[in-house]
């Protein structure tokens, strides 16, 4: 089975940390976050695994190398321009169009059972499923409801609770119609094309382990979780 990981990201919002270091290789614990990454997907059964690069694609490539040593085959994919998180694709259309693929972030940690996402996504009729993850958000005042200038209740500091994409997503041949070759284009611009052409995209739902480390604060979160979740 085939993978593709986003790890062209700049990591602006980890600086100082990816002044150096490209964030797909930023250390948690004893391991890069990629090679947390491939080694679960290597689990799953995902055994071809593209890796879309850009800012300093030169470390990825002789730190990861040729995926020998994880057990998988691993191929770099270059951009010459940043090309958003669904452009890159257009650079695989050739390696990725004969089955169903994953497309991941490459800042995402998480416990995804891929296998059952991907059977889930074999069974279904659309060509773009996406992973979501229920997202609470604690809210600090009350909530108040009335009717006119009466007030008929209140609920004391209810949760926010919101629906996000994980960054995880399984993709068939037929998203090809919408991403042009080598031109940027984003993940929601994809979902809001094929939804204006009244195409299915499918949602499923994720209930394990799920991290975005898109700032620092989350990949301070991301040390103390290591031991528990991913050693």
């Amino acid at each position: 089975m085939k993978a593709v990981i986003l790890s062209g990201g700049l990591g602006s919002r980890l600086k100082p940390f990816t002044d150096l270091i490209p964030k797909p290789l930023l250390p948690i614990g004893e391991k890069a976050v990629l090679e947390i990454q491939i080694e679960q997907l290597k689990t799953h059964g995902f055994d071809e695994i593209y890796l879309a690069t850009n800012h300093k694609s030169e470390y990825i490539e002789r730190f990861i190398g040729d995926g020998e040593k994880y057990g998988v085959k691993i191929f770099i994919s270059k951009e010459e321009h940043p090309l958003g998180t669904a452009g890159p694709l257009s650079l695989l259309k050739e390696q990725l169009y004969d089955e169903p693929f994953l497309v991941m972030n490459g800042d995402v940690l998480t416990k995804c059972n891929y296998s059952k996402l991907y059977q889930f996504a074999l069974n279904i009729n659309a060509n773009l499923i996406i992973s979501v993850k229920e997202f609470i958000t604690p809210f600090k005042f009350g909530n108040i409801s009335s009717n006119g200038d009466y007030v008929t209740g209140i609920i004391e500091k209810p949760d926010l609770k919101t629906n996000i994409l994980a960054g995880i997503y399984i993709m068939k041949k037929g998203i090809f119609d919408f991403i042009k070759d080598n031109q940027h284009y984003d993940m929601d611009n994809l979902i809001n094309d094929m939804l204006a052409k009244n195409l299915n995209v499918a949602k499923y739902d994720l209930h394990e382990y799920w991290l975005d480390i898109g700032g620092v604060d989350e990949y301070k979160q991301a040390q103390t979780i290591y031991n528990e979740n991913f050693k």
